[in-house]
């Protein structure tokens, strides 16, 4: 039986609309319009080929930011519809949060940060509102997807308002664009857009240790000591003593996501209550997250994060990949800013008129969208005289 919709979640009925108004659909709500948008748009479809810690072609069990998308949809939703929440809006804020990654996980956003530097800066959270706002273009009557307000705030405010980022270049254009169309960047955002939020805290979690370990990175039982997946991890030891060390592992991992979900709806409803939370608006107007883990689990959430990076994201093998996808990246761009006649096409004629900053904002859109495995195939064409098509 699904809970009571929620006093305080999100009315698709009640949407404030989108930015270039359009009749609505006649078998989707707004939000469920949204999510076809996002799943259809070419950079959600890249998301295949793009990782987070792994590069692409390291092999095939590995999340790429395609599968952890959907995993954290998944979890959006789930926690969404237990919490009476719309399911749809936050599914689609989930599976549109990670479009402005660029290849090569935190190693290629490191290094585009690096490079836009001296020319307004680089944030992927900004890259993503980008992506759905103007750089996909598969509409006659608009650049972007068009989306809803309510799916736009979660996109840009998710982790919570953004207000006193509008000063930092790399925040330019959702401060021009908020200033045509107010997001409300001083709030919070939806509860939906928190769970989504959430979501990702624990989707990402969950499978690093799970990727950590079949890269062989550091053996299961390490994590016994480990906050939160040790006590979890010697449960699974003592139900099932016998067990095969792979369906250890993917037990341990399935328990964890269920303590930590489990978490964030009982300190989420422990906010509502003592807040007194009775609407959407209450929700924005909060001086904290409505949707959180709460403080115990917080701790053990940093304890694990420590665990995974000196054992896992300083790993020798993870720093070398790290190393040639900076290298890569760097010289792609640097390439492109010296001669941006040997960009494509496409691209190329989007330099029309434009001063040194506005090239390299074009060079970095170019790169950014490029999936782990066409990065290194383009600087193979760019760079070694053995590639010539």
């Amino acid at each position: 039986m699904l809970p009571l919709r929620a006093a305080y979640a999100e009315d698709p009925a009640a949407s404030r609309g989108r930015k270039v108004p359009e009749p609505e659909s006649r078998t989707r709500t707004p939000f469920a319009r949204d999510r076809d948008r996002i799943i259809h748009a070419t950079a959600f479809r890249r998301l295949k080929e793009k990782t987070q810690v792994f590069v692409a072609h390291e092999g095939d069990h590995f999340r790429t930011r395609l599968t952890h998308s959907l995993e954290v949809a998944q979890i959006a939703r789930s926690v969404a519809t237990a919490l009476g929440l719309d399911a749809d809006l936050a599914e689609t804020i989930a599976l549109a949060h990670d479009l402005g990654h660029p290849p090569f996980g935190h190693a290629g956003e490191d290094e585009l940060e690096r490079q836009m530097a001296p020319y307004g800066g680089f944030d992927h959270n900004v890259q993503t509102f980008r992506v759905v706002t103007s750089l996909e273009r598969r509409y006659p009557k608009f650049q972007g997807l068009n989306l809803t307000w309510e799916t736009l705030e979660g996109v840009v405010k998710h982790n919570g308002p953004v207000a006193d980022r509008m000063d930092d270049p790399a925040w330019s254009d959702v401060a021009a664009f908020s200033g045509e169309y107010d997001l409300r960047l001083d709030t919070w955002a939806s509860a939906e857009a928190q769970v989504a939020a959430l979501a990702d805290d624990i989707a990402y979690n969950n499978h690093d240790v799970d990727d950590g370990v079949q890269a062989g990175l550091f053996h299961l039982k390490e994590l016994l000591d480990v906050p939160l997946i040790g006590p979890i991890l010697a449960g699974v030891y003592q139900d099932f003593p016998d067990l095969d060390p792979q369906i250890v592992r993917l037990e341990a991992v399935r328990r964890m996501i269920g303590a930590m979900v489990d978490d964030v709806m009982a300190e989420t409803l422990r906010r509502a209550r003592a807040a007194d939370i009775r609407s959407a608006e209450d929700v924005r107007m909060m001086d904290q997250a409505l949707v959180a883990f709460s403080r115990e689990r917080v701790e053990e959430l940093a304890r694990l994060r420590e665990f995974l990076s000196t054992r896992m994201y300083r790993h020798w093998r993870v720093n070398r990949t790290r190393s040639q996808a900076r290298r890569i990246l760097a010289e792609m761009f640097q390439l492109f800013m010296e001669e941006p006649d040997v960009l494509p096409t496409e691209w190329f004629a989007r330099l029309q008129n434009s001063d040194k900053a506005g090239r390299a904002r074009v060079v970095c859109d170019y790169i950014a969208g490029m999936t782990d495995r066409f990065a290194i195939e383009e600087h193979r064409r760019l760079f070694h005289l053995d590639v010539w098509n």
